[in-house]
């Protein structure tokens, strides 16, 4: 009964919630997916270290985790890093490569962008179309000529003038400008830049100058004062929708020096505003309403959605990186293997499914088609729960976690043998069906709890060490080594338990227990004997 409201459960998520798919999602081996390459800038235009860019690569990875099990891969290519994500949607790969340098600046001066008016009619450049994702990277497309985003290769005749040197270059002339202490350079620099254009600047401002920005709509240009606070002393930050509200927010909790700061910037500057500034954009710029005390948290609200909201405080809570990128245009990837290997992996499943089932039927007879009714039912539990996790946290699936699910048929498999010879054991001491169903299940559970909490802290130890395609391969068989317990525990025993009250079960041709049977009246037999010498031994 608590099995069956489970299964219904489950299965009023997957057809009632979300997009309402009932197809789990499929890793980048089996479906393919999308690529996106990140070129490092340097301020300098220097070449990145190799030690940039691993500790980049281990902080992407480490917000690839923050999202769960999603199949999604981070490698190093000469100076590049390259971003595959399970799917065609590249927003992700942009968002995990996102530089996500945090700083708090007051804002000393905002105006309406020159070209938000513009923005409405022109229906042909969507550029700003990202806006209510809040995101770093709004746009990816050039807005003018000038600036390059997805700047292609110099001409030969321009060998000297590198891609490099181009950036650092276009660095320090956005500095001069919109990094300039003159009050006549800031108010020129408000008046003519450009929200809708790539931004050269981006994650490579100096937290001790001034600064003109534009928020991440690209509505209003913001003059904005020295950093107060940056994104190192953020120690949690956490998404959630205010219901008060009615809007999602992003909550911030400082270490000890950043939350005494904005303590007493917020004392000594109420009524004003403070911009939250991510990788040179305005992601809010809110009003000071009172004095926040040390060690309380603070929220960045804007245009969010759920999405983005939880987006940006995973990015911010993993650390910002060594490097600033410029994303390419997205690229579709084949599957590493495709659906051949995926029908060849469902095929070998079922083959073992079916073997399993054949040794269960000629062992245990009848018993058998209780051990093929369990994993039946467990089948149809773990496909509602990878169609839920895919939609909910991003777990995909690939070919080495249906390995773990295969493996998890002979372990569901191993805890059906164990009850099961526990009864025999009973039966064999001179019990009948009846009597030996309790007293087996009271001393096979025990064993089946102590196998499975082996398998599953394997299981844990291996998703915590492990990289790659190893982790879904640890997750799936984790969980499954779970829903061996639950199944075991509320379809196996039960339908056993009952099966023992019954008269038809009860016949030794019906439930195969009759050659145990035999050995215990054998046994029976042969005690009676010996008892029998015994006494006539005595009396002689």
């Amino acid at each position: 009964m608590i099995f069956g409201l489970i299964v219904a459960a489950l299965y009023a998520l997957v057809f009632f919630t979300g997009d309402k798919s009932p197809t789990p999602k499929l890793g980048i081996d089996l479906q393919g997916g999308t690529r996106v390459t990140l070129t490092a800038r340097t301020p300098d235009g220097s070449k990145p270290s190799q030690d940039s860019l691993r500790r980049a690569q281990e902080i992407i990875e480490t917000r690839v985790n923050g999202l769960g099990v999603s199949g999604s891969e981070v490698v190093i290519d000469g100076d590049n890093l390259v971003i595959t994500v399970p799917g065609d949607d590249s927003s992700q790969a942009r968002t995990l490569g996102q530089t996500a340098r945090l700083y708090i600046r007051p804002v000393q001066s905002s105006a309406v962008s020159s070209n938000a008016k513009a923005q409405a009619p022109q229906a042909e450049t969507p550029a700003p179309a990202p806006a209510p994702q809040n995101r770093p990277f709004p746009a990816q497309e050039p807005g003018t000529p000038a600036p390059p985003s997805e700047t292609p290769a110099p001409p030969a005749d321009q060998g000297a003038a590198s891609t490099e040197d181009q950036a650092a270059a276009e660095i320090a002339e956005a500095k001069k400008t919109r990094q300039s202490t003159d009050p006549a350079v800031q108010q020129q620099a408000m008046a003519t830049l450009d929200c809708n254009a790539s931004d050269p600047l981006q994650g490579n401002d100096d937290p001790a100058l001034p600064l003109v920005a534009c928020s991440t709509d690209g509505t209003t240009v913001y003059l904005l004062g020295p950093s107060i606070i940056d994104g190192q002393e953020i120690a949690d930050a956490t998404s959630a929708f205010n219901s008060q509200q009615s809007r999602n927010e992003v909550s911030l909790t400082f270490k000890s020096s950043g939350s005494t700061t904005w303590a007493q910037f917020t004392a000594a500057n109420i009524g004003k505003q403070a911009a939250f500034t991510l990788d040179s954009k305005v992601v809010s710029a809110p009003v000071v309403q009172g004095a926040t005390p040390a060690g309380s948290a603070t929220s960045i609200t804007g245009d969010f959605t759920s999405a983005s909201a939880k987006e940006l405080a995973n990015t911010l809570k993993y650390g910002s990186l060594p490097l600033s990128f410029q994303a390419s245009e997205a690229e579709t990837v084949s599957a590493t293997l495709g659906l051949a290997s995926l029908e060849a992996g469902l095929i070998a499943g079922a083959i073992g499914l079916v073997l399993v089932l054949l040794y269960c039927l000629i062992y245990y007879r009848m018993l058998g088609v209780l051990t093929a009714l369990s994993l039946v039912l467990s089948g149809v539990m773990v496909y509602a729960i990878m169609v839920l996790l895919g939609r909910y946290i991003g777990f995909t699936l690939d070919l080495a976690g249906i390995a773990g699910l295969i493996i998890g048929i002979g372990m569901t498999a191993d805890s059906f043998v164990v009850y099961f010879e526990r009864i025999k054991d009973e039966i064999r001491e001179g019990r009948s069906f009846r009597s030996a169903v309790p007293r087996g299940w009271a001393r096979a559970k025990r064993t089946i709890l102590s196998g499975n909490a082996v398998s599953f802290i394997a299981a844990a130890v291996l998703y915590v060490l492990a990289v790659g395609q190893v982790r879904g391969f640890a997750f799936t068989l984790g969980l499954t080594t779970i829903l061996d317990v639950i199944v075991v525990f509320l379809v196996t025993h039960p339908l056993v338990h009952l099966a023992s009250k019954s008269d038809f079960w009860s016949k030794p041709s019906i439930n195969g227990l009759g050659a145990v049977q035999q050995v215990a009246r054998e046994r029976k037999t042969a005690a009676s004997a010996r008892t029998s010498v015994g006494a006539q031994a005595k009396e002689a």
